[in-house]
């Protein structure tokens, strides 16, 4: 695919290069390879899918393709270098990535949603952009299509890449995700880095024992010899479940998109659900066979209501699994990343990521952690405890109304009623109080906590993942004089709105299939567009689902600004081939908007392929 007239790949410029060996590189350097620019940021769940998609791009075309991540950040944390660092080592990238701080890069090639990637030729153009998840298959043919034009060419240079792997490091645990407390007080982690789980005596230091292998994998079988893909949540079963199902603790195998059981006294562990493939179908209320279903990012587990809820970071839900009956299905939201309460079946979540269920079994509290908000379930509703959605958040006690909390991924529910909340980006544990609807701040300076556990002793323990420890809160921590009110910084996360016109405005989802695929209609229409507004009263026409991925919307001249909220999917197969797979295209896209006398009248949105108009 290549545009008409040919773009100019801007040079890259940035504050920092990772994974090079301290080298600075230049589109220049690169001439001759295929390049790919993916930008992300690491709080971002679709982002870390697309880098599992480019894994075998980049093995495969070790030769010819150089895969360069552009980290423009969303929260203020991943403007940190040092954490940067950490994101890169923590998912396992493996090639060069650019630090991006200001966003210029991201503005430079016109990005409007992470993951965004743009496909740079030999000769240095842009050749192909494309937004969302699902695009190995159509980047392979389309890489093919660059190395056949330019041998014959003679403008491609093979040969090794520019990546410089870092320096192992050398700890116990890699960025451990979740903890659970077993009976007898023993500590299960999961130490997602190293792929595996770990049983810490009662202090949370000495190793008991480790449950698999240590390498990237989803094999079953005992202890020593099972595999896991950066687990993260652990849930451990009522007695005469576990006797049923033949496994005590469910573990959310986040990368593999599986659940799996691990019978404790021998280590031994068994898929119980997920096909391994990520989701990317549609959603229905009905139950699944457990085995049969595929899974996005399960992030979270706990036993409520009379089954396990699962956390689907992956696209914004929660799922509920049955051990017993071994079936699975979707427990609450749409998919829709936002916030929105109200019944379970449509809600609006972002990246659920945390899990804990009241004392009393009546509550479901949950850490949504792209709103930065804590909000719980309860008699089949949805509430939001604290937060004030995607682009809103820091570090704020006081009434829950205008607390602010940044990229929370845990949750504690305490005896009283209270909550503990690993506040991740602010390297902070807060507590919120129903009882006097207030936040405080239990312990700060802390390296990204992302769980947090209470023994049957009444410890405390924070899982510090970016320290590689779980570390124990002093005594009296939780107690009144033992927290602190933090009148800290509020962000609002302001990218350069788009400047609308009042009245009517064409939205155009720019989607060309790859080079060898066609749309597929074989089981109904291949494109899906959902829009909706932030505030509602933003669009006085166009909002909800249809088909067509061009639609008219009415815009109203007396909101002044807000938020365009679009969904879009394409369905592809392979054309002319027998058996020919399938692929589903998807990005959401939150758009700030300004409405303005002279703006313009059409909007848009790339999800494959360049917009010529």
């Amino acid at each position: 695919m290549t545009a008409s007239p040919r773009v100019r790949a801007p040079e890259l410029r940035g504050r920092a290069w990772h994974n090079t060996g301290g080298r600075n590189l230049t589109l220049r350097d690169l001439r001759g390879r295929c390049v790919i620019l993916d930008f992300w940021t690491f709080c971002c769940i679709n982002c870390l899918h697309v880098l599992d998609e480019l894994r075998p791009l980049e093995e495969r075309y070790a030769d010819v393709l150089v895969v360069i991540g552009v980290h423009s950040p969303k929260f203020e944390h991943e403007k940190d270098p040092d954490a940067l660092a950490a994101a890169v080592e923590r998912y396992g990238v493996h090639h060069p990535v650019l630090d991006d701080p200001e966003l210029d890069m991201w503005q430079q090639y016109a990005a409007k949603a992470w993951p965004t990637l743009s496909v740079v030729d030999p000769e240095g153009y842009v050749v192909a952009s494309m937004a969302g998840e699902g695009h190995a298959e159509g980047l392979a043919r389309l890489i093919d299509e660059l190395i056949a034009t330019h041998e014959a060419k003679g403008t491609l240079h093979r040969g090794d890449g520019p990546y410089v792997p870092p320096a192992e490091p050398e700890t116990t645990l890699r960025f451990p995700g979740k903890a659970v407390v077993l009976d007898g007080g023993n500590l299960l982690v999961s130490d997602s880095a190293r792929h595996s789980l770990v049983e810490l005596a009662p202090d949370g230091e000495k190793v008991l024992r480790r449950i698999g292998a240590g390498t990237r994998g989803h094999a079953d079988g005992p202890a020593e010899v099972a595999t896991f893909s950066e687990p993260q949540g652990l849930c451990l079963l009522p007695a005469h479940v576990a006797e049923v199902a033949g496994y005590d603790l469910v573990v959310a195998d986040t990368v593999n998109h599986l659940l799996r059981g691990v019978k404790l006294a021998t280590g031994e562990v068994v898929t119980v659900a997920g096909t391994g493939r990520q989701w990317r179908s549609t959603v229905d209320d009905h139950p699944h066979d457990a085995r049969s279903i595929d899974l996005s990012s399960p992030w979270d587990v706990a036993w409520y209501d009379g089954r396990v809820v699962v956390a689907m970071a992956g696209i914004h839900q929660l799922w509920w699994f049955d051990p017993i009956k071994r079936t699975a299905g979707m427990y609450a939201g749409t998919t829709v990343e936002a916030l929105k309460d109200g019944p379970l079946p449509e809600v609006w979540m972002a990246q659920p990521s945390g899990l804990s269920v009241s004392a009393d079994g009546s509550r479901l509290w949950l850490a949504d952690s792209e709103t930065s908000a804590i909000r719980y379930v309860e008699g089949g509703m949805m509430h939001t405890a604290v937060g004030q959605g995607l682009f809103d958040f820091g570090h704020v006690d006081g009434p829950a109304d205008r607390a602010l909390l940044q990229h929370p991924l845990g949750v504690c529910a305490l005896p009283d009623g209270s909550v503990l909340i690993a506040d991740t980006y602010n390297g902070a544990v807060r507590r919120f109080d129903p009882a006097t609807d207030q936040v405080a701040t239990v312990a700060d300076g802390l390296a990204e906590p992302s769980d947090v556990v209470l023994t049957g002793a009444g410890e405390v323990f924070v899982v510090e993942s970016a320290a590689h420890r779980l570390t124990r809160l002093a005594p009296g921590a939780l107690s009144a004089a033992g927290a602190s009110t933090v009148d800290g910084p509020r962000h609002r996360l302001e990218r350069k709105p788009t400047d609308v016109a009042a009245g009517e405005l064409t939205l155009d989802v720019i989607f060309a299939p790859a080079p060898g695929q066609k749309l597929d209609e074989t089981y109904g229409p291949s494109t899906r567009l959902v829009v909706s507004a932030s505030p509602p009263e933003l669009l006085v026409e166009g909002a909800g689902t249809g088909t067509e991925l061009s639609r008219r919307l009415v815009v109203n001249g007396a909101v002044a600004q807000g938020v365009l909220q679009v969904t879009a999917q394409a369905a592809t197969c392979d054309a002319d081939v027998e058996h020919a797979a399938c692929h589903l295209t998807r990005q959401d896209w939150g758009v700030p908007i300004r409405v303005v006398a002279a703006g313009a009248t059409r909007l848009p949105l790339i999800l494959r392929g360049l917009d010529e108009s």
